[in-house]
């Protein structure tokens, strides 16, 4: 099997090396700069290169996974639906999907090639081909957002090939579902995340940190040009994620300005249970 990885940032970059760490698959990538692709070629995370004008070579690929911004995943697929192979799976890493895949739909809907929405759940606080990684997915969720219609042998081709590159989990939902969810779980921790990090006390903090700090400001080290692209594209559910944690934020700020002890006692409580109970799914 030959996969195109169109983007070799973070996520594109350990997808090669994860693909030529733990399968026979051939490896082709794309990128802008030249400089990541003799990295890419020296590193033997691809076996050659997609010409980045002409697009020579992407017609070789049975999988095309587009690793770009959620714009430029539409551009890209759209511009050059004609270049990808005949049969052919083309799927996009993109962190929203109802958007994406509203565009992309009607594009691919008659063609001989197969369009699956898909989000390898899985990051970290850097970005860039540099710091990307084999072990990127180990255990991580990958999601897609096939179409009623879109054939199961083509999901089943997906979640092989995710699985073979580390992912524990294959979920397979829809575009609107998956981004109302994934407001949650991921762009709102972003969100106060980078908002916590705002308080002067942060200068201050050598000495009287440690796990519950590190952990809740991981995320606060973000990509700005994509999390904004991210949230915007997304607003609607985001606000109303935030809408509520700002709420639920007001209760314990009640009971702790009017010293009700039991009060916060019992919102902590709350929590606990809710948590435990996560957890237990």
């Amino acid at each position: 099997m030959t996969i195109a990885v169109i983007g070799l940032g973070l996520i594109g970059g350990s997808i090669c090396k994860a693909l030529k760490k733990y399968t026979d698959y051939s490896c082709l990538g794309l990128n802008r700069s030249e400089s990541v692709i003799k990295s890419a070629l020296a590193d033997k995370s691809i076996d050659r290169a997609i010409d980045y004008n002409t697009l020579e070579g992407v017609e070789d690929a049975d999988l095309t996974v587009i690793c770009f911004y959620p714009d430029q995943i539409v551009e890209f697929a759209a511009k050059n639906i004609d270049k990808f192979k005949k049969g052919s799976i083309v799927i996009d890493a993109g962190g929203i999907k109802t958007d994406i895949c509203e565009k992309l739909q009607p594009i691919f809907k008659d063609t001989d090639v197969t369009f699956i929405g898909s989000h390898p759940m899985a990051g970290r606080e850097y970005s860039g081909y540099a710091y990307s990684q084999a072990e990127l997915f180990q255990n991580a969720s990958f999601i897609v957002t096939p179409y009623p219609d879109t054939p199961e042998d083509k999901i089943k081709i997906i979640e092989d090939f995710a699985r073979k590159i580390g992912f524990g989990k294959f979920v397979v939902t829809n575009p609107h579902e998956h981004d109302r969810i994934i407001a949650y779980t991921s762009q709102l921790a972003h969100i106060v995340s980078n908002a916590y990090v705002k308080s002067d006390t942060i200068k201050s903090r050598v000495g009287f940190s440690a796990g519950s700090f590190l952990d809740l400001t991981r995320v606060a080290k973000l990509n700005e040009d994509m999390w904004s692209t991210l949230m915007m594209s997304n607003r609607k559910f985001l606000a109303d994620e935030l809408g509520n944690i700002i709420n639920k934020l007001s209760e314990y700020l009640t009971a702790l300005k009017t010293g009700d002890e039991q009060y916060l006692h019992s919102l902590l409580k709350d929590g606990r249970i809710i948590k435990e109970d996560s957890e237990k799914k």
